[in-house]
C-alpha cells in the first residue's frame, strides 16, 4: 500500500479515566485493584464479600510462609478434623458457662489431665488462659497474694515484695513486676552460661521474696534452668532460715516436651517447692494460638481473694482470668489433641521432632562453619548454633541470606545481659519440618555461607540495620 493509500491517522486513543474503570468493576475487575486499601478511616461504602476477602488475601501474601517459619514456637498446622471443629465452634463464647456448660466441663477435664501429667499430688485447680503470658500473670499474682497473707498473719509489713528470675525468661515476667508493683531481681546470664541454678538464686532471696521463677525450655537455647537444684536449695532455706519461698515453673515451651522426652527428669510437682506451672497449649501442645494453661499444686495455692463469683445469665460461676469473653474453639482443640494423641501420640510427636533436630545438628556441623550450643543436654526440639571464629560475616548476615535466597525465616539474635555480645541462631524443629526439608535447610545454610564468603561479608551499615530488625522470636 502506498503512502497515499494509507488511511489518515486519527487522534491518539484516550486513556480510560478512573471513573470509567470504576464503572466496570462489577464486570471485569475488583475495586481494590486501582484503589489503596482502606487505612485511616472506614470507607464510605462497603464492597462485596468476595472483594473484601480478595483484598486481604492480596496483602497477606507478603507475610512469610508458616512452613518456612523456623523462628516461631507457635503451632502452624493442625489436622483437618481439628480445623473443622475449630470452625464449628468459633461462635461459642467460652465464658458463658450457663449457655455452654459442656465446654466448661471440657476445660476442667484438660486441667485435670495436665495436673496428672505434671504429677500433682491430689485434687487441684487451674485455669485456661489466652496463652502463657496471661497464665504467668495469674500465677505470679497468686504468689504475691499468698506471700502477703503469710506476712500479715505473722504481723509483718507487706511493702517491697520481690520476685527472683533469670535473664533467660520471657519479657512477661518483667511486665508483671512493673504492672503489679513487685521488685524484679533478675539474675544476668553469662557468655558461657545461658540458664540459672541454685547458686544464682540464693543471694537474691529474702523474707520479701514472693517466689522464684524457673524456665523449662528457654526461648534462647531451649534448655532448662536447674529446677531440681533451685528447689533443693529453697527447701534448705526453709529449714535453715525459715524462708518458705515457692517456686513457679514457666513451662510455656517445655511443659509438653519434658514429660514425654525426659519422663524421669524431676521438674514438676514431684518437687516440694513447685506450687504452680504454666504451659502453652499453642506451642508444643500442638494447638493454634491462643491457648495457655495454669495448673496449681493444690487448691489452696490459688488464693480465694483472686477468685470472682459472678451471677451471669442465670448461673453463678467462679472466674480467675484477666479477660472475660473468649472463644471456646482452642479449649476444644486442646481436648481434641489429648484424646486424639494420648500419651503415646504425644510421645511419638516429640520423639520425631527430637530425631529431626539431631539430624539438623549433623547437617549444620557438616558445614564446618558453626558451633552447636548444648546439643547434648536436655532441651526442646530445636537447634541453637553460632558461627565459629574468623568469618567476615555474622549470624544476622546468614539469616538475611537464607531469607533472601530461599525464604527461610531463621532468627538471629543476641542474648540478654551479661551475654549480649553473644550472637546465635535458632531453628525450631516442629512437626511440619520433615526429613527432606531438614536436608534442604542444611544445604541452604551451607550455600548461604558460601555466598557470603564470596562477597567478603556484608557492609557494616547493612549489618546494623539487620541487627535491629531480625531478632525473630
Amino acid at each position: 500500500m502506498s503512502t497515499s493509500e494509507r488511511p489518515p491517522s486519527g487522534p491518539a486513543r484516550a486513556e480510560p479515566t478512573r471513573r470509567q474503570l470504576e464503572s466496570r468493576h462489577g464486570v471485569y475487575g475488583r475495586r481494590y485493584l486501582i484503589e489503596p486499601a482502606p487505612d485511616h478511616k472506614l470507607p464510605e461504602s462497603g464492597m462485596s464479600a468476595e472483594e473484601a476477602k480478595g483484598l486481604i488475601e492480596e496483602e497477606i501474601v507478603l507475610d512469610g510462609l508458616p512452613q518456612r517459619n523456623l523462628a516461631t514456637f507457635v503451632t502452624t498446622w493442625m489436622e483437618p478434623e481439628a480445623e473443622e471443629l475449630i470452625g464449628q465452634t468459633l461462635r461459642v463464647n467460652f465464658i458463658d458457662h450457663a449457655e455452654y456448660p459442656q465446654s466448661a466441663e471440657i476445660e476442667q477435664r484438660c486441667i485435670r489431665m495436665l495436673a496428672d501429667l505434671f504429677h500433682a499430688p491430689g485434687e487441684t485447680t487451674g485455669a485456661r488462659t489466652q496463652g502463657s503470658s496471661e497464665a504467668i500473670m495469674l500465677g505470679a499474682l497468686s504468689l504475691k497474694w499468698k506471700w502477703r497473707a503469710r506476712r500479715e498473719a505473722a504481723g509483718k509489713p507487706v511493702e517491697r515484695p520481690n520476685l527472683v528470675f533469670g535473664g533467660d525468661v520471657h519479657v512477661v515476667w518483667e511486665k508483671f513486676c512493673r504492672y503489679f508493683d513487685v521488685e524484679p531481681r533478675i539474675v544476668p546470664l553469662q557468655p558461657d552460661k545461658y540458664t540459672i541454678g541454685p547458686e544464682d538464686v540464693e543471694p537474691h532471696v529474702d523474707e520479701n521474696t514472693i517466689g522464684v521463677a524457673a524456665v523449662l525450655g528457654t526461648t534462647f537455647t531451649g534448655h532448662a534452668d536447674d529446677i531440681r537444684g533451685i528447689n533443693d536449695r529453697l527447701v534448705e532455706l526453709k529449714h535453715e532460715r525459715g524462708l518458705d519461698v515457692p517456686l513457679h515453673v514457666d513451662g510455656a515451651s517445655g511443659g509438653f516436651v519434658w514429660p514425654f522426652l525426659y519422663p524421669d527428669s524431676e521438674w514438676d510437682f514431684r518437687l516440694e517447692q513447685v506450687r504452680s506451672i504454666n504451659v502453652s497449649g499453642h506451642k508444643f501442645g500442638l494447638v493454634y494460638p491462643g491457648i495457655g494453661w495454669l495448673i496449681f499444686r493444690e487448691k489452696d495455692d490459688l488464693p480465694e481473694e483472686l477468685v470472682f463469683y459472678e451471677n451471669y445469665l442465670g448461673k453463678t460461676d467462679a472466674t480467675f482470668t484477666l479477660n472475660f469473653s473468649t472463644g471456646a474453639s482452642m479449649v476444644l482443640a486442646q481436648y481434641y489433641n489429648f484424646v486424639r494423641l494420648g500419651r503415646g501420640g504425644y510421645r511419638y510427636v516429640m520423639e520425631m521432632m527430637r530425631l529431626n533436630a539431631h539430624n539438623l545438628c549433623r547437617e549444620i556441623t557438616a558445614t564446618g562453619e558453626f558451633e552447636l550450643i548444648g546439643s547434648d543436654e536436655e532441651q526442646l526440639p530445636l537447634v541453637a548454633f553460632k558461627l565459629s571464629d574468623g568469618h567476615p560475616y555474622d549470624e544476622f548476615d546468614v539469616a538475611a541470606q537464607l531469607a533472601a535466597e530461599r525464604g527461610w525465616m531463621v532468627p538471629a539474635y543476641t542474648l540478654p545481659p551479661n551475654a549480649e555480645h553473644v550472637k546465635i541462631m535458632r531453628v525450631l524443629v516442629r512437626g511440619t519440618l520433615g526429613a527432606t526439608m531438614i536436608g534442604k535447610l542444611g544445604e541452604d545454610i551451607a550455600e548461604a555461607c558460601k555466598t557470603l564468603a564470596a562477597k567478603g561479608g556484608v557492609h557494616p551499615a547493612e549489618r546494623k540495620r539487620r541487627v535491629k530488625t531480625n531478632t525473630g522470636f
